[in-house]
């Protein structure tokens, strides 16, 4: 099992950025949750091409809601990535059962769903002033990557 934690996006839009996730989730073992609804079919021709032959080496889970996927992941920490938090992501020591929460790309993750109780902590990803976001899968990477390096990349 790989030290990397989970990665949760919260009702994707974008096929070839989930397809990116997918990869993502192959080469570092950190296991790609999906909240419902999702913005296109998982047989998606987009995202398949994106996710190139790496499916059947990713770790996948579609869940039904939000709650669905706090279900799966009881004692998991949730962190909610936003362009407006004091928190920075490599600020956190993070731990392989950390659930990595990210919004849809074009309007990232509702105030409802970040003010939820079992959000550990609300964090950023720095950008120069007046940038609104990064591609999802990039802030994605960043985050899992930095994780992963804390863990010696075991």
């Amino acid at each position: 099992m790989s030290a990397a934690p989970h990665i949760a996006y919260f009702e994707p839009r974008i096929p070839e950025n989930t397809g990116a996730a997918i990869r993502l989730s192959a080469v570092t073992g950190a296991h790609l949750h999906l909240v419902e609804p999702l913005g296109f079919d998982l047989s998606e021709p987009k995202l398949k091409r994106a996710g190139l032959d790496y499916h059947d080496l990713a770790s996948v889970t579609v869940h039904a809601d939000f709650d669905a996927l706090l279900t799966a992941m009881p004692d998991s920490r949730v962190f909610a990535y936003t362009a407006h938090a004091d928190t920075i992501y490599s600020d956190i020591e993070y731990r392989p059962s950390d659930v990595l929460l990210f919004g849809p790309e074009p309007t990232g993750l509702p105030e409802e769903i970040m003010a939820h109780p079992r959000i550990t902590s609300r964090v950023r990803i720095p950008m120069i002033p007046g940038r609104r976001s990064l591609n999802l899968t990039n802030a994605a990477s960043l985050v899992v990557y930095e994780a992963w390096r804390q863990a010696d990349f075991t």
